[in-house]
């Protein structure tokens, strides 16, 4: 029985998107920041998305 595993390749820049095209949620925002959903992460999102915009998500991700 073969274990052959399926070839890993890295998705090309041009494929990956960040954005759906649609309003930048707090909750976007904290979990792409690795934090947990709580009322004080909220309120951190919310600033941060009222001073950087929608790039405020783009910011956090690689």
């Amino acid at each position: 029985m073969s274990t052959a595993q399926p070839e890993e390749r890295a998705t090309p820049d041009n494929l990956l998107h960040t954005r759906t095209g649609t309003e930048v949620a707090p909750e976007d925002v904290v979990l792409a920041a690795g934090r947990d959903v709580t009322p004080a992460n909220l309120e951190w999102a919310r600033r941060k998305i009222e001073t950087e915009g929608a790039t405020a998500l783009e910011k956090l991700l690689p």
